[in-house]
């Protein structure tokens, strides 16, 4: 199996590549600013797996043109692609009455333009080989947190744009499948989740803990495989229990 996975030098991104890798797949995966964290993800790939392809491709997701670019690059140092995972991702935090245009648009053009502009890219080479697996990387603020409207409305929107997926190419062997992750540890939690937040996380979550990267990352890999194929239009939670604890 081929993986791409945008947003793959650190976080959840650099789990899902590493544990692919660790089950015999070959991944194409992006970064936009970190070179160096991307490198150090290849050359673990080549000490852990020497006989796996993993490559690093500098992709802007905002930006159409360079989707497309890459897109076909990878195609053609890989000839196919079996599975593409939109997770590439920031955060400009701030409430809404004084959130900036640029705030608002960056988060939305990265989170959610972009993950359409990379699933529209893998659609027709997806439909012409008669399969294919899209999995987007959401968030439990889909259902709205304070201080992040731009974030909630961005990873709100990837669950439509999943299910719309889903709808239109499910019968062309395409399937399209949210993960939802709870608290993980990275970089995006550390640098942008209150202590508030995580201290509720882990008063209230069921499991009592934060998740483990490789945890999320075996879950993407089963919507990636051939054993999901019976998974379609789906928002899959891995939150330890938080998003119906009561």
């Amino acid at each position: 199996m081929v993986l791409f996975v945008t947003g793959g030098s650190r976080g959840i991104g650099r789990a899902i590549v590493e544990a692919a890798v660790v089950a015999g797949h070959d991944v194409a995966f992006t970064y936009r600013e970190a070179g160096a964290a991307a490198e150090e993800v290849v050359d673990w790939a080549r000490a852990h797996e020497p006989d796996a392809r993993c490559r690093a491709y500098r992709l802007d997701v905002r930006d159409a043109a360079e989707v497309e670019r890459v897109g076909d690059q990878v195609l053609d140092d890989f000839e196919a692609v079996d599975a593409v995972v939109c997770n590439a991702g920031i955060l400009r935090n701030g409430v809404a009455a004084q959130m900036s245009d640029a705030d608002w648009n960056d988060v939305l053009a990265t989170n959610l333009t972009g993950s359409f502009y990379v699933a529209r890219h893998f659609l027709m080479p997806f439909l012409a080989q008669g399969r294919g697996r899209l999995v987007f990387i959401g968030s439990l603020a889909q259902n709205g947190i304070s201080g992040q409207a731009n974030y909630s409305a961005s990873k709100a929107g990837l669950v439509g744009l999943s299910k719309a997926l889903a709808k239109e190419y499910g019968r062309k062997g395409i399937t399209a499948n949210v993960v939802v992750p709870g608290f993980f540890d990275t970089d995006l939690t550390r640098e942008g989740m209150a202590s508030g937040h995580k201290d509720f996380w882990n008063t209230y979550c069921p499991l009592g803990r934060m998740g483990h990267l490789d945890e999320l990352a075996r879950v993407v890999l089963f919507l990636a495989s051939g054993a999901s194929s019976f998974v379609n239009g789906a928002e899959i939670p891995v939150t330890g229990g938080l998003d119906w604890a009561s």
